[in-house]
């Protein structure tokens, strides 16, 4: 496939871990390899803390950025070629469509059959309506550890909202996003759907 031609895909292991480290750094993207691995390495705690499959926990973790070695402009293009669905907010702010196309790459290019994994990897950043377990330990551990310097300013927050369950983290990240909704790109329908929906459970 044409977005994939440029891309360094050695042959698979076994190892995810490793192979998801290794083909983001043999592509350039050092920094979300050592991303991924901390992700992974958070969902496995947050999911043994509420009794979530740890393993397939860690393997969306080290998922959920693959995407990060197709430069931004040309994302939308390759979810388009890889028959992904672009929506309005998408096309206007192509950072978003990441989680889709991470979810189509471990599929395709690591072979991961599992549709909880992939799909927690496919919803990382928005979360959905009627999210799985997983999705939610993703999402949050996502948003524990962070790709940018320093601590996010939301932390003390989650954790704490995290001792009270998923759904409570969850809704802190999204509640923090919600009330500054005004100064974001685009208001992804995902987002707003989780919004609504844990904002009536929490």
């Amino acid at each position: 496939m044409g977005c994939y031609q440029q891309l360094i895909v050695k042959p698979l292991t076994g190892d995810l871990r490793h192979d998801t480290y290794q083909f983001l750094v043999d592509n350039g993207r050092p920094d979300t390899a050592q991303h991924c691995l901390d992700v992974g390495d958070e969902t496995r705690k947050i999911a043994l803390q509420y009794g979530v499959d740890p393993n397939a926990a860690a393997c969306s973790g080290y998922l959920h950025d693959i995407s990060a070695v197709i430069p931004n402009e040309e994302r939308i293009a390759a979810a388009k070629e890889l028959g992904i669905e672009v929506l309005p907010e998408e096309e206007a702010f192509p950072m978003i469509i990441h989680q889709k196309l991470s979810r189509q790459m471990a599929i395709n290019l690591f072979k991961v059959d599992d549709h909880q994994i992939v799909n927690a990897a496919g919803c990382h950043t928005t979360l959905r309506a009627n999210p799985t377990e997983l999705d939610k330990v993703l999402f949050v551990a996502d948003k524990i550890a962070w790709d940018q310097p320093g601590n996010p300013p939301y932390l003390n927050e989650i954790k704490q909202a995290l001792e009270r369950s998923l759904d409570h983290a969850c809704f802190s990240y999204i509640d923090y996003l919600w009330q500054r909704r005004q100064q974001l790109k685009v208001v992804h329908p995902w987002l707003r759907d989780a919004y609504y929906e844990l904002r009536n459970k929490v």
